[in-house]
């Protein structure tokens, strides 16, 4: 235990800190301004990371949270909403001004609430925009399991340790949500399976409240559980166990629909349980609303490349006459295809990884990119370079590859839009926007 004063805090959600011997210490359950006694949970030669056991000294912008398994669902609890939206500002800004991503003044952003601000005074910027819906917001949830004398559990990851921690849901959660992961819990301990078996659910609602389900097991074969009656649909997975992670190795059998619906600035979009969706669907809709406002002024580029597609939720959006929608993944490519056969847009789907359909990013026609947390890949990045699309749309859940990536594409772009979203309440993850224009 040591007691430390908390200087700011980074990327990734913690407190940052100086120990005694002089190595940073990154602090969960810490604000800036606070000092606080610290547990080290992990020690490196150059840093350490911790959780504050005991505050001494609150930050005024401190709450109690609502849950006392916190830190293992949405560490960022224990803050104002306000105070979370400027963190999060603050934190762009310095991964932005790290990376030299030169920001002109003229730049300005329009915050939802309608204050206007040079994007690149993080002073006077408006804070990460929000709906102001703190608490049941996310449509998506995987939880693991935990297994004990009372039974089969859900549970979560517990932060600083390497062991798992019992939950009955989360605040994040839509009711509906967790309402369908306690029901398909019930029939798993009616039927007495083991933790041991399992590795985790995957739990989806649309804005109506259907629900569906992916249970992963690591069994080859799998017992039929009975399909409750508020879940539309279940599929059950056998997974690899030599994987850590949750991925379909074998379909094993699957319970009624397991396809939900939902509509995004008028449009009505298909996905499944695991198909690449976001998980705050109104906060998206402003996003995708500020998109479609640049990209009708673009005058005749009436045609628009969207890379990284999903299910199409963008590219179908926004784009005013045709589009190319380039996803990896064969299943949510297949979504892709049922929304854009009912789009009254020219639509073509590509079924490859970004960097394998390089022929799709052109000079003349912009280009959308919501790639996942590693960012673009560098041919893409380079593919840009060389053919100069006029426009470039950059959505990222990971503002520090984004970061990165603009820095590269400044070369022969400007950045004439940015904004921040917090997508994800009480948690450290950050939404950012940026459209890029070539310069003249």
């Amino acid at each position: 235990m040591e007691e430390v004063s908390i200087q700011k805090v980074v990327y990734g959600g913690q407190g940052l800190a100086e120990l005694r011997d002089g190595r940073k210490v990154f602090v969960w359950n810490a604000l800036p301004g606070e000092t606080v006694r610290v547990r080290i949970v992990k020690k490196k030669r150059s840093y350490a990371e911790a959780i504050a056991e005991e505050v001494l000294v609150a930050s005024p912008e401190r709450e109690h949270p609502r849950e006392a398994a916190y830190l293992a669902t949405s560490p960022w609890q224990i803050m104002t909403c306000d105070a979370e939206n400027r963190y999060k500002t603050a934190i762009v800004d310095e991964l932005f001004t790290r990376e030299k991503v030169s920001l002109p003044p003229a730049i300005r952003s329009q915050s939802i609430r309608g204050a206007m601000a040079t994007a690149n005074d993080a002073s006077h910027r408006p804070s990460a925009i929000h709906d102001e819906r703190e608490w049941r917001y996310r449509n998506k949830m995987e939880y693991s399991f935990w297994g004990d004398d009372s039974g089969l559990h859900l549970a979560l990851h517990k932060r600083g340790s390497h062991t798992k921690q019992v939950v009955h849901g989360s605040e994040l959660a839509m009711v509906a949500l967790d309402e369908g992961a306690q029901s398909v819990l019930h029939e798993l301990r009616k039927m007495d399976i083991r933790a041991a078996s399992l590795k985790t659910i995957i739990v989806r609602c649309s804005q109506n409240g259907d629900v569906v389900v992916s249970l992963y097991t690591k069994l080859e074969e799998f017992p039929k559980i009975l399909q409750p009656k508020n879940v539309k649909g279940v599929r059950v997975y056998h997974s690899n166990p030599k994987s850590p992670a949750s991925v379909p190795t074998r379909l094993l059998y699957e319970l009624g629909d397991a396809t939900l619906t939902d509509k995004l600035l008028g449009k009505v979009f298909h996905y499944d349980v695991e198909s690449f969706f976001q998980v705050n669907l109104p906060m998206y809709e402003k996003v995708l609303a500020r998109i479609k406002e640049y990209t009708e002024g673009w005058g005749n580029m009436v045609s628009l490349t969207d890379m990284y597609a999903g299910v199409g939720s963008i590219g179908l959006s926004v784009a005013r006459q045709s589009a190319q929608l380039i996803e990896l993944d064969s299943a949510t490519a297949a979504m892709a295809r049922v929304n854009a056969s009912e789009s009254a847009l020219d639509v073509e789907v590509v079924e490859a990884s970004s960097e394998n359909a390089l022929s799709y990013i052109v000079g003349g026609q912009p280009v959308v990119f919501d790639p996942p947390r590693a960012g673009l890949h560098t041919k893409v990045v380079t593919r840009c370079l060389e053919v100069l699309p006029p426009y470039i749309v950059y959505l990222s859940c990971n503002p520090a590859t984004q970061a990165r990536d603009v820095a590269l594409l400044q070369q022969k772009y400007d950045v004439v839009f940015i904004e921040t979203y917090n997508f994800f309440p009480r948690t450290p993850h950050i939404e950012t926007l940026v459209i890029l224009r070539i310069k003249p």
